[in-house]
């Protein structure tokens, strides 16, 4: 079943939303992001995206007391990206706060190797965070453009233990534009190599869900959409989506 995951981003010790991962172009939606991810667990979400982006800018965790609240007052698994990029800081990640998946973005860039060690060491509960303005890999907070092609990045972890590909187009998110053709098809390509895939970016109306369930169908690697904006404003309700992909399932 494609699940639904409602994106919590912590700025500040708020729960904010950038455009096209803009520091400078944020809104903040509540100073109280515990209450925020009890919200989405009452209306049926089952997994929680949280991101930290004062560590994605710091390069190092920052917002782990909030993130172990959240953990313990819902009581939901979450996975948390931003500014993990060594052992001791996943590690500590997982024993401090709870989350069961930890996202790896940069240092998987720069480390490849490195990563696939540490996918051996943490079978099953690291994600590699795959963010891409223009299908080619955004780093450091999406601050900086590689000139690595996501999907290249991608094919060099087919076969780990990985708990998931995040794929972010940084172009869509937090525009509330929709999802554009070429990211659904990079979305259907990485699901065909066998990689469990979560969509992120540019999830804004039930007919974005729409698409991506259709391509779970033919592709069962797809296994989650992250939404973020949409929810806060209203565009989609977690309660009709998660009821949606159940019944598709």
């Amino acid at each position: 079943m494609l699940q639904l995951l409602p994106a919590i981003d912590l700025l500040e010790g708020r729960c904010v939303r950038l455009r096209q991962g803009n520091y400078e172009d944020s809104t903040v939606f509540s100073d109280d992001p515990v209450e925020v991810a009890l919200r989405w667990q009452q209306e049926g979400a089952e997994r929680l995206h949280l991101v930290d982006l004062d560590g994605a800018r710091a390069g190092r965790p920052v917002n782990q007391e909030v993130v172990r609240q959240i953990v313990q007052r819902t009581g939901l698994p979450c996975q948390l990206g931003g500014g993990i990029r060594d052992e001791q800081s996943i590690r500590a990640t997982i024993e401090q706060t709870g989350v069961d998946r930890v996202i790896i973005g940069t240092k998987a860039l720069r480390q490849p190797d490195w990563f696939a060690e540490m996918c051996g060491q943490f079978p099953g509960h690291l994600a590699l965070g795959l963010d891409a303005r223009n299908s080619m890999v955004a780093t450091d907070g999406w601050l900086e453009v590689s000139e690595v092609s996501a999907l290249e990045l991608a094919r060099r972890f087919i076969g780990l233990p990985l708990a998931a590909v995040i794929y972010t187009n940084i172009a869509n998110d937090g525009m509330m534009q929709g999802i554009d053709a070429a990211t659904l098809q990079d979305f259907r390509t990485l699901a065909a190599m066998g990689l469990p895939v979560i969509a992120s970016g540019g999830v804004t109306t039930m007919a974005d869900l729409v698409a991506l369930q259709a391509i779970a169908a033919e592709q069962p690697g797809l296994i989650g959409a992250i939404t973020g904006r949409a929810i806060y404003e209203g565009t989609i309700s977690v309660r009709v989506a998660v009821d949606f992909l159940r019944g598709a399932a």
